[in-house]
C-alpha cells in the first residue's frame, strides 16, 4: 500500500464500532472531540468523554481496514457479567449491530469486505481515493448469540468472516477470560461449521483449557485479533509463549490490544492513572517485538487496538489521544531496529496477506 504522505497505511483488526454505535449513541460520523463534548456530564460508564475512534479520525490516521465486531453476550441466571438473558436476546442485538453497519455503507463511511475481490478493489480505491470509506470485516466476539448452527450460516450470508467463540466468563461453545473447561460438544460442533464456512477462527479471549481443545479440532484459519503476551501480564487474558508459539506454527497473525491492564501489571481499574504508570505506545510495541522474537521474523505481528472497547483515555497509553495516533507507531518501530518491511508487515500487510491467503 502507498503512503498518503508520509502516512503508513495501518489495519486495526479490533474495533467495537457498532456497540459503539447501537449501545453507546455514539454517531462516529461526528469528531473525537464532539463525541467527548456530548458525553461532558454522562456518569453511566467509566469512559465517557474519554473515546478515541471516530471515521473522521481512522481516515486521518490513515486507518483504512478494521475488523470491525458484532457482540452480544448471553449470560445465564446468576452470573456477575453484563449480558443479555437469552440468546434470542443477544441475536436480537447483533442484528442492530449488523442493520447499523449497513447504514454507514448507505452513508459512504464504510465498506464491507467479504472476499478477495472486494479487499482487493478497496485497497485499491484507497489508495487512489483519499475520501474513500473504511473497509471493514465483520466478526463476531463471542458466539452466545448464536441460537443454532442455522444462524451462523445465516451470519455468514450477510458477511460474517470472522468469529471468537467465547468471550467473557463462561459460554455456550466455549470458556472465555477467566473461566475453565473445554469446548464440548457443541464447541466442537460449531468449530466443524466454521470450517465448513472458511470462517476465521479468533483465538483471543478462550480460555487456556478451550484453547487447547479448540486448536485441536479446528483445521481452518486461526488469528488472534487482539491478544497481548502473558509474559509480561500473567493474567489468563494473555497467551503464554507456548501458546504463541503454536499460533504461529499454524501461520497465525496476533494483533496487539491498547488496553492498560493487559499492558502493565496490578492495573487498578478507575484507580490506576496512564502517565503515572508509564504506560506509552512503546508498551505496544514491546508485546509486538516479543511475537517478533519468538517467530524469528515480523511476518505474525500486527495491530488489534480494542481502542473504545468498554474503556477510554483513562486506559489508553497516554501518548495516544485518537486513533490517528497509531501513526507514531513507525518512529517507535524503527527505534527498536525495525526496516521499512518489517514495518509494513506489522501495521497492514500481515493482516492482508493472511485474508488473501483466506479467501484465495
Amino acid at each position: 500500500m502507498k503512503k498518503r504522505g508520509d502516512q503508513y497505511f495501518i489495519v486495526d483488526a479490533h474495533l467495537d464500532l457498532s456497540m459503539n454505535g447501537v449501545e453507546w449513541n455514539r454517531d462516529l460520523r461526528w469528531s473525537v472531540d464532539e463525541i467527548r463534548k456530548s458525553e461532558s456530564e454522562m456518569t453511566d460508564k467509566p469512559d465517557r468523554g474519554n473515546n478515541t475512534v471516530s471515521f473522521r479520525e481512522m481516515q486521518s490516521g490513515n486507518i483504512g481496514l478494521c475488523v470491525a465486531t458484532q457482540i452480544g453476550r448471553y449470560v445465564k441466571k446468576g452470573s456477575s457479567l453484563p449480558g443479555w438473558n437469552s440468546p434470542e436476546q443477544a441475536w436480537s442485538m447483533t442484528q442492530a449491530q449488523r442493520i447499523w453497519y449497513q447504514e454507514m455503507v448507505k452513508s459512504d463511511e464504510l465498506t464491507q469486505i467479504v472476499d478477495k475481490k472486494s479487499l482487493n478493489d478497496h485497497l485499491e480505491s484507497w489508495n487512489a481515493n483519499s475520501d474513500s470509506p473504511i473497509g471493514y470485516v465483520l466478526t463476531l466476539e463471542g458466539a452466545d448469540s448464536l441460537i443454532s448452527l442455522d444462524y451462523l450460516e445465516t451470519a455468514y450470508e450477510y458477511g460474517l468472516r470472522a468469529l471468537g467463540p467465547a468471550h467473557y466468563g463462561p459460554g455456550t461453545y466455549a470458556q472465555g477470560t477467566n473461566a475453565t473447561g473445554g469446548i464440548g460438544q457443541r464447541g466442537r460442533d460449531l468449530l466443524a461449521k466454521m470450517q465448513e464456512l472458511n470462517i476465521i477462527m479468533d483465538a483471543t479471549h478462550l480460555c487456556d483449557d478451550s484453547f487447547r481443545e479448540a486448536m485441536d479440532h479446528f483445521k481452518g484459519r486461526v488469528w488472534a485479533s487482539h491478544s497481548n503476551c502473558r509474559v509480561f501480564v500473567d493474567h489468563n487474558r494473555q497467551f503464554t509463549n507456548d501458546q504463541l508459539k503454536e499460533l504461529i506454527e499454524r501461520d497465525a497473525v496476533i494483533g496487539a490490544p491498547l488496553d492498560a491492564w493487559m499492558m502493565v501489571p496490578d492495573w487498578i481499574r478507575g484507580k490506576s492513572d496512564p502517565k503515572d504508570r508509564e504506560v506509552t505506545l512503546d508498551i505496544m510495541v514491546k508485546n509486538i517485538d516479543h511475537v517478533c522474537q519468538l517467530a524469528g521474523n515480523s511476518q505474525h505481528a500486527a495491530i488489534g487496538t480494542d481502542l473504545d472497547g468498554a474503556f477510554g483515555t483513562e486506559q489508553t497509553p497516554h501518548d495516544l489521544n485518537t486513533i490517528a495516533d497509531l501513526q507514531k507507531l513507525p518512529a517507535i518501530l524503527s527505534r527498536w531496529g525495525y526496516t521499512e518491511q518489517d514495518i509494513n508487515n506489522i501495521l497492514h500487510e500481515n493482516w492482508i496477506r493472511f485474508l488473501r491467503e483466506t479467501w484465495s
